[in-house]
């Protein structure tokens, strides 16, 4: 695809990303994350092979972006040199495991979550709330564990009906992104073949997990100048905003039209 016009009637649903594409929540993450880590790596002694410069919004983008939040503290970490157990996702945030720094991480996001609201992107709503009158399903697909609380606290919970999000994945054993698992759940519960889906991402392991999945279109949402990124990872498209998508109401084609 090279524009920004969908034809409503090439597709059957869409299924989008929450941190990012629905709210700002992406930067909340981002800013809990950067006070995890630099205070991780503040404290860790000299060591050959390890790097403790401060997080930065790269770091973000390269390794933690939509992952499951303990791939992402992981895949981080791995980045920088620094080798600790993995843990047990009952560790408590005060142990030195990657389990437990990540559930530190997350009493982080909670906290400033409580104190900055999430703040909707309205032209990702305008654009769902078109689909969903032409009858299209709709689906939101997160790898946070806090995708319900975001939602209801952004007032959008019935807009989404369908959600799979971090405390899916762990109930069904799915496999976090850029593995396409919890996408094709999205896919499943909305009765749609992928192929006839649009997905929407903003995090290079989601954009990918959306080129693997087999979706009929792909767009990426550059929030941070990672367009290059996004498109070679398999972005079909790539906007700023979903504002700049176009809306074009067609037919549904009919079964011969399809083949």
């Amino acid at each position: 695809m090279t524009g920004l016009e969908l034809r409503s009637g090439d597709y059957d649903a869409i299924v989008l990303d929450l941190d990012g594409v629905i709210t700002d929540t992406a930067a909340t993450h981002e800013a809990a994350w950067r006070r995890l880590f630099d205070s991780v790596l503040a404290q860790r002694p000299p060591r050959e092979g390890e790097d403790h410069r401060p997080f930065t919004r790269a770091d973000y983008l390269a390794y933690v972006d939509g992952k499951a939040r303990y791939d992402g503290a992981h895949d981080f970490l791995v980045s920088r040199g620094v080798e600790i157990p993995w843990g047990a996702a009952t560790d408590p945030p005060q142990r030195e495991t990657v389990c437990g720094l990540a559930n530190r991480k997350d009493g982080y996001f909670v906290r400033l979550l409580a104190t900055r609201g999430p703040h909707v992107f309205d032209s990702t709503v305008r654009l769902v709330t078109d689909l969903r009158r032409l009858g299209l399903g709709v689906a939101v697909v997160s790898a946070s564990r806090h995708c319900r609380t975001v939602l209801a606290a952004a007032g959008l919970s019935a807009l989404f009906p369908v959600r799979v999000d971090g405390v899916d994945a762990d109930r069904l054993g799915l496999p976090g992104k850029p593995d396409p698992a919890i996408f094709l759940e999205a896919a499943r519960r909305l009765n749609a073949d992928p192929r006839r889906m649009i997905l929407v991402e903003d995090a290079e392991a989601g954009v990918t997990a959306g080129a693997r999945g087999g979706f009929g279109v792909v767009i990426g949402v550059d929030r941070f100048g990672a367009g290059d990124r996004l498109r070679a990872c398999g972005a079909d498209v790539v906007v700023s905003d979903l504002g700049e998508v176009q809306l074009v109401i067609t037919e549904h084609p009919t079964v011969s039209d399809r083949r």
